[in-house]
């Protein structure tokens, strides 16, 4: 009997998404780890949940077994979710959860939540994979979902990871290991376009209501579905932007109806701005490089509309009509989110007429002297233009001057003193976290966790933290990533 079969510990799911009809996924217990140990546990996010008492109550060991998927928690209803996805553009009409097990939904007083282990081994969605993931991505995932939580920014969650004493092949041998991630839910763009592809309209309804009791209650139609997704994904392309963040693999499978921000495979935070930049090495031609990021959320929501239409009222003509003049609206939507960071991130506030102008602006700047994204926006932050001057090495720099007298001039002491919450001191570096995997890789866990506290306020200035702030050398700039599969 393995250790599957015999329930472990009490928590109170609700697993909702397991009671829609068996072709929405497919039940599947999680593939036993050899010797699984526990790496980091996330106790403010366990007590969040209402599982800080169950787990504190278990030891490093039993911890181990629970999220390695070796142990079942009681109430636990483990499936892998069925789903399809357009891939850089390219329709795969099934995708699925091929390393993930979703072990069901706990709710608290903020909301239902899903408890998944990603890297647990395979599923009838594997598609010839071995369903489990290494240490590198894990970690990687860890510190970059709960770096984006503390920038205030909708995100999955790294609730805990642990290794599974076994190797695995990918490039080379590797260290397998398994996270346990935390989401409003895993329902994405291209669930919806798995039914839509094979024409499933009551799965479609089904799929439908459960997303708008879930997430959008007061949605009384399609429409307002598609109109509060939209208007989630708007306003979370423009709080990425606002921290140099390039996501990197904008798949439909990768968009969430939630609106948070999920699979961090490639994922990348710029160090020097360059709107075009890129850092996903499966990304040859740039298609979601920073800047199209906008560009490429408007045409996922494009898809999640044509999904919808087979499940509309009426004319199909009137539901393209209504569906293309909302999926239009996106632009405005972005427009006004992007602007109100920008404006925040100047100290002009998030509703000034000149804020999407001046920080525009200002981006230019940075571009054209080749500064740091963060450093620049934290200069300005700290010291003002001649601060910012500073950091660039840009003194008598007459268009800046110009700008800055403007700035100057649009602002207040009052103002600029709140531009602190809106700049981070410190992000994750992309040099900063290939060191901390490399030093896991030998054993060496300090790193990681040197690295998760430096971000755990990433708003609050702390001299003892000044070697998180820095910008990569040239040679410690990092110019790939990789997804990890």
């Amino acid at each position: 009997m393995t250790g599957q079969d015999k329930p472990h510990a009490h928590v109170g799911f609700d697993n909702s998404y397991a009671r829609l009809p068996n072709r929405f996924f497919a039940r599947v217990a999680p593939t036993l780890a050899q010797d699984p140990k526990l790496l980091a546990l996330n106790h403010p996010l366990a007590d969040r949940l209402g599982l800080a008492d169950t787990l504190r109550a278990m030891s490093d060991d039993e911890l181990a077994q629970i999220f390695a998927g070796n142990k079942m928690l009681a109430g636990a209803d483990p499936i892998a979710q069925a789903y399809a996805g357009h891939q850089f553009g390219g329709w795969v009409p099934q995708l699925g959860d091929g390393r993930a097990i979703l072990l069901g939904e706990v709710v608290t007083d903020q909301g239902r939540f899903d408890i998944q282990l990603k890297g647990a081994g395979r599923t009838p969605f594997s598609r010839m994979g071995d369903g489990r993931a290494w240490l590198g991505p894990v970690l990687r995932e860890y510190v970059l979902s709960e770096a984006m939580a503390a920038f205030g920014i909708p995100t999955t969650r790294a609730l805990a990871a642990v290794t599974t004493g076994e190797d695995i092949l990918r490039e080379d041998i590797r260290p397998g290991a398994v996270l346990a991630r935390v989401a409003q839910s895993h329902i994405r763009v291209g669930t919806f376009q798995y039914f839509a592809a094979r024409d499933d309209r009551e799965a479609l309804r089904a799929l439908a209501d459960h997303a708008i009791a879930r997430h959008y209650p007061q949605a009384q139609s399609l429409d307002d579905l598609l109109i509060g997704m939209r208007d989630a994904q708007a306003r979370l392309v423009a709080q990425w932007m606002g921290v140099g963040f390039i996501h990197g693999v904008m798949n439909t499978d990768n968009m969430t109806i939630s609106g948070e921000t999920i699979d961090y495979g490639p994922a990348a935070f710029m160090d020097r701005y360059d709107p075009e930049q890129v850092f996903s090495s499966i990304d040859q031609f740039g298609r979601y490089a920073y800047a199209n990021q906008p560009n490429i959320a408007v045409w996922n929501i494009a898809q999640f509309a044509t999904s919808l239409l087979p499940i509309c009222d009426g004319p199909r003509e009137d539901a393209i009509d209504r569906f293309t003049q909302i999926v239009q609206g996106f632009a405005d939507r972005f427009d006004a989110e992007w602007h109100a960071v920008l404006g925040r991130k100047l100290g002009l506030g998030p509703d000034h007429p000149q804020a999407g102008t001046m920080g525009l602006q200002f981006l230019e700047h940075i571009a054209r002297l080749g500064g740091d994204f963060t450093r620049a926006f934290r200069a300005l932050t700290d010291g003002g233009l001649s601060g910012f001057e500073a950091e660039l090495g840009a003194t008598g720099d007459q268009a800046l001057r110009d700008w800055g007298m403007m700035w100057e001039a649009e602002t207040t002491p009052e103002t600029r003193a709140k531009m602190g919450q809106a700049n981070p001191v410190r992000i994750p570096r992309n040099h900063q976290v290939e060191a901390m995997i490399a030093a896991a890789l030998s054993g060496d866990l300090s790193k990681f966790q040197a690295l998760s506290h430096a971000l755990a306020a990433p708003y609050t200035p702390d001299p003892s933290l000044s070697a998180y702030e820095a910008a990569p050398t040239a040679a410690e700039r990092v110019t790939q990533t990789f997804c990890g599969t």
